[in-house]
């Protein structure tokens, strides 16, 4: 599985022959400024929540390539009344399978405004199976003993927010990988700003000391995981 990094959020997968996009936040993000945004392609977008930092190129990719939108029920309707008709509204615990593998919409503490005031229904992660792997993307949130839930899942990977003010910071993400019971992390959610720009060398130490692996992918960098 391919792993991509667009900055803040926004991440990409490819799973087999289709491409997964959560949280698309790239044109209003400076730090991304050299990721051109009309040449993204994905089959699918996964929308944990509604602020602007993760729903800002929704709508405009959405329309542009037909993309399924995997969100929340209420972002769903939302969308609907701005002409995105592919829509697959979801809600919290519930799972579907997909042609790529299966999707789990999982707990996340924050709020969900949409950008025009609307209701954005709660906040959500995803647990992502497929390729053979399992891939929990935490969205935005605080540690919450929920993600105890997911300790016997087996996740290969968790995508996990780092920046602190507006949610975990490092040193709860370290507890909630303990939570999840996984070993690889991926942070996200840091640096857009000034209030969750962090410092990486001490992040880095600090996950090097729980025994964990931390990777910080530049904006634009791939992995395979």
């Amino acid at each position: 599985m391919k792993f991509t990094y667009y900055g803040q959020s926004a991440i990409e997968l490819v799973a087999g022959s289709k491409t997964l996009l959560f949280d698309p936040f790239i044109s209003g993000n400076p730090l991304a400024k050299d990721i051109d945004v009309n040449s993204l392609k994905p089959d699918y977008i996964l929308l944990s929540h509604g602020h602007g930092d993760h729903v800002g190129d929704l709508i405009d990719i959405a329309k542009r390539t037909g993309a399924k939108v995997i969100c929340i029920a209420e972002i769903a309707g939302w969308l609907n009344k701005n002409g995105v008709d592919n829509v697959h509204g979801m809600n919290i615990g519930g799972g579907f399978n997909f042609d790529f593998g299966r999707v789990k919409m999982v707990n996340a503490i924050h709020s969900s405004a949409l950008p025009d005031g609307s209701n954005g229904g709660n906040p959500a992660g995803f647990v992502i199976y497929a390729d053979g792997k399992k891939i929990y993307f935490a969205g935005d949130t605080a540690l919450t003993y929920d993600m105890k839930l997911l300790e016997d899942e087996g996740i290969d990977w968790a995508l996990l927010p780092i920046g602190d003010n507006y949610t975990m910071g490092a040193d709860d993400a370290i507890k909630a990988a303990g939570f999840v019971n996984c070993k690889n992390i991926i942070g996200i959610h840091y640096d857009s700003f000034p209030v969750i720009k962090i410092d990486k060398e001490e992040v880095t130490g600090k996950f090097v000391k729980a025994g964990l692996n931390l990777k910080l992918p530049t904006i634009g960098e791939s992995l395979e995981l």
